[in-house]
């Protein structure tokens, strides 16, 4: 009994840890920690001592003590497959108006996942933010949406008819989507790390964060390919945040991407996404968007951790997504 008790009290005096509990850590490197984004101890558990230099301004000694007292404070042993099996079935999956798309991904967009569409101009990658916004809040009346807008896609006046089209009241509908405009890479960035202070301190109900479109100032700011090679390292950064934010609140991440046209291929499709590897490795999900006849969409299904390369058609209306 006494053994039992006292692993009950060191349980309790582990959990009552804070970030201000660490060795080295004072009450203003602990609000300089939280400002960068730092609100937990497993965020400081995984940073490099490089991070937490940046973050906070202490010395890199100083810095690898936080992060191996965040550690040791932490359970961070293996689980079994059986234990994630039952942390999925708090996945949720956000519907569209077509049931071609939901199969297709099967059953709809998944939270704690990155979900990248990319396709040509006018492939319906913008339609899909727009719509998932609003069936988002059909599922949950109370669910928070925010839209990173990077090409000044988004309008309040499509989510008007596609709230209308789904029975939805358009005005509680807009209030519950929050908007943000970047206008570089940078500011972008920023925007995507300030999106986890919506959860955490104004305990917002977030559930989808929209970036359209991922890739638009990252290829505008860095010309040439001598500059390459810090594009993907920043981009890396970025979508690695957006991966935590996913995965740590168990909200779904839709990203558009833009695409080129590899001039090397001469038969077949040489349509191509931007960021490479990075962005293909970084997304969970990955969808190909084109043109297809009579007005239609095709949706293709180009790289999933659990589902088969699949493709589906449907068309944009003025109420929303249906088959084709």
């Amino acid at each position: 009994m006494i053994n039992k008790t006292e692993i009950k009290k060191q349980e309790e005096t582990e959990k009552e840890i804070t970030i201000i509990d660490l060795p080295g850590v004072g009450a203003a490197t602990a609000e300089k920690l939280e400002a960068a984004g730092y609100n937990n101890l497993m965020g400081l558990a995984v940073a490099s001592p490089g991070e937490i230099v940046e973050a906070s301004g202490v010395g890199e000694s100083t810095a690898r003590k936080i992060i191996q007292a965040a550690r040791a404070s932490l359970s961070m042993g293996f689980e079994s497959g059986e234990d994630i099996l039952k942390k999925r079935a708090n996945i949720m999956k956000i519907k569209t108006n077509s049931s071609n798309l939901n199969t297709l991904l099967g059953g709809g967009f998944e939270t704690g996942a990155i979900t990248e569409c990319f396709g040509e101009y006018g492939s319906g990658k913008t339609q899909i933010a727009h719509v998932l916004t609003v069936m988002l809040q059909k599922q949950d009346p109370d669910a928070i949406a925010v839209f990173i807008d990077t090409e000044n896609t988004f309008r309040p006046e499509r989510i008007i008819e596609l709230a209308k089209g789904a029975g939805l009241d358009p005005h509680k509908v807009l209030r519950n989507i929050r908007v943000a405009r970047a206008y570089n890479s940078d500011h972008q960035m920023l925007l995507a790390e300030k999106a986890t202070d919506l959860i955490t301190k104004n305990k917002l109900n977030v559930k989808l964060v929209v970036i359209d479109s991922l890739t638009a100032h990252f290829r505008a700011e860095f010309i040439g390919r001598g500059t390459l090679a810090e594009r993907q390292q920043k981009l890396n950064k970025h979508m690695h945040t957006l991966l935590r934010l996913a995965d740590s609140n168990n909200l779904c991440v839709y990203v558009t991407n833009q695409v080129m046209a590899r001039p090397d291929v001469f038969f077949g499709d040489p349509t191509e996404a931007i960021g490479g590897h990075i962005v293909a490795h970084s997304s969970t999900f990955r969808i190909y968007l084109r043109k297809g006849k009579k007005g239609s969409r095709v949706a293709k299904l180009v790289d999933s951790p659990n589902l088969p390369d699949a493709a589906c058609a449907f068309t944009v209306t003025t109420d929303g997504l249906i088959d084709f």
